[in-house]
């Protein structure tokens, strides 16, 4: 009967959902915001960005024991934008980091430092030095990057939460990229190397500042059970240093994020509240009160409330099929052009009024603008007929899509709005200019490579 009214609730929570895009839609049409001089932008929904930070911190309020530490540390790799993190401040979620961009990103976000954890495979002695100064989380990737640290920490008063990040080889999901627990993965420590689990061990009882531990096993395609599975070998490690050093020196566990999105329909699953009733059933004591906890979702926050629209330039055909050539290709989505199988998206037909588009279905491809074949956005999709001016929606693209350009045939970034109720608008990131493209290209230094540069004076 629970999961029967869950799956209710999801329904209802999913259709309104789908009402605000298209309010949003069809306003962005009316203020100009979408026309012939602005053919694509992002939007964000505000709401429904609430909604999945308020769902998050329920699902894991309902396990855990009261006054338990919680941090939920969105992934920013996900959606790198200054107003999202803001926002999810301000819905008491902090930021998981793993560059100095992005540490610049959530710093200017307003993030207070216990609130930011950084992970990377790949930091440097200062990216080290800033975070140790600045006293946000740091969980070590590597045995080197550990001794880097111990040479900081000598002359280092920080209060940084420390860690060790540890990979328990438990196996990939569907997407081989994305898979970060398996045999070889280049995350973390693998633990089932000769002498791994030792050496973590070892690291634990010589550094009594190591006092979290660190692991991150689901992305998208990695099913809940295996996910639960790599939370639970983290725990049984945590378990095993506290237990020889006699005393609980790992006080928090960072068990990571990657809980999967639905890509093929309105319906949000898995559910935050699913994974954590899964983790309480399989590792029980995570949720006891002994443990402070640290989760790193970012995908699941976000994907579901963006939207990618594009203006639709041409409509024609070729070798029978009809083809949508609009504004919205591999500069937004390369995942997708790239590699459709995996990152298949649904796309929304909207007509030049921004308004639901009806009428009988057609098989037709809806491709972007880059100058190559493949710059397709779906292939062969079964829709109401796009005509020109009528308008793409490229669904649940509010994670790794429009915050992610890629710059094919220098095509401008678009803006990113955030909507509201009652068709209003926030400008999240103003459209890229041309003038900007060149002035990243070397336009300053357009004399730089002439012979002239080089001749000795």
């Amino acid at each position: 009967m629970g999961a029967h009214i869950e799956a209710e609730e999801a329904g209802g929570i999913g259709a309104r959902r789908a009402a605000r895009r298209d309010e949003a839609v069809r306003a962005a049409v009316e203020q100009g915001l979408l026309g012939p001089d602005s053919p694509i932008v992002g939007l964000l929904d505000v709401v429904g960005i609430r909604e999945s930070a308020a769902e998050l911190r329920a699902a894991f309020e309902a396990v855990l024991t009261p006054g338990t530490p919680v941090l939920h540390a969105f992934a920013v790799k996900a959606t790198p934008l200054v107003p999202v993190l803001r926002l999810l401040r301000e819905e008491g979620v902090g930021a998981e980091v793993a560059s100095p961009g992005e540490l610049a990103l959530a710093r200017a976000a307003g993030m207070p430092s216990r609130m930011t954890v950084l992970d990377s495979p790949a930091k440097t002695p200062a990216e080290l030095r800033e975070a140790l100064d600045l006293g946000v989380a740091l969980n070590a990737d590597n045995p080197q990057e550990l001794d880097r640290i111990d040479s900081l920490m000598r002359s280092s008063t920080s209060r940084s939460p420390l860690g060790i990040r540890v990979n328990p080889q438990v196996g990939g999901g569907s997407i081989e990229a994305l898979s970060t627990a398996t045999a070889t993965s280049k995350f973390g420590v693998a633990l089932r190397d000769e002498g791994a689990r030792e050496w973590v061990v070892r690291a634990y009882l010589d550094r009594p500042w190591l006092t979290r531990l660190h692991a991150h096993t689901g992305s998208q395609g990695v099913p809940l059970a295996l996910m639960a599975q790599g939370v639970a070998q983290t725990y049984a490690l945590a378990e095993e240093i506290n237990r020889r050093a006699g005393r609980r020196q790992v006080d928090t566990l960072d068990i990571g994020g990657g809980l999967p999105v639905n890509f093929a329909s309105e319906e949000t699953t898995p559910t935050y509240a699913q994974y954590a009733r899964l983790l309480a059933e399989e590792v029980p004591g995570l949720f006891d009160g002994r443990y402070g906890l640290v989760t790193e979702f970012g995908r699941s926050l976000l994907a579901k409330h963006g939207t990618v629209v594009a203006r639709v330039e041409y409509a024609k055909a070729s070798g029978g099929r009809a083809v949508a050539v609009t504004h919205a290709g591999v500069q937004v989505a390369a995942r997708t052009v790239y590699a459709p199988e995996s990152w298949p998206l649904r796309i929304r037909a909207y007509d030049a009024k921004g308004r639901p588009k009806e009428g009988p279905v057609v098989v037709q491809d809806v491709a972007g603008p880059a100058c190559f074949a493949g710059d397709l956005l779906a292939e062969g999709r079964s829709m109401p007929l796009l005509e020109q001016g009528d308008y793409a929606a490229a669904l649940d693209t509010g994670a790794y899509y429009f915050a992610h350009h890629y710059g094919y045939n220098s095509l401008v970034r678009p803006g990113v709005y955030g909507f509201g109720p009652g068709g209003r608008f926030a400008v999240v990131r103003r459209a890229q200019t041309v003038e900007e493209i060149v002035a990243e290209s070397g336009g300053a230094q357009v004399d730089a490579l002439t012979r002239a540069a080089w001749e000795v004076p």
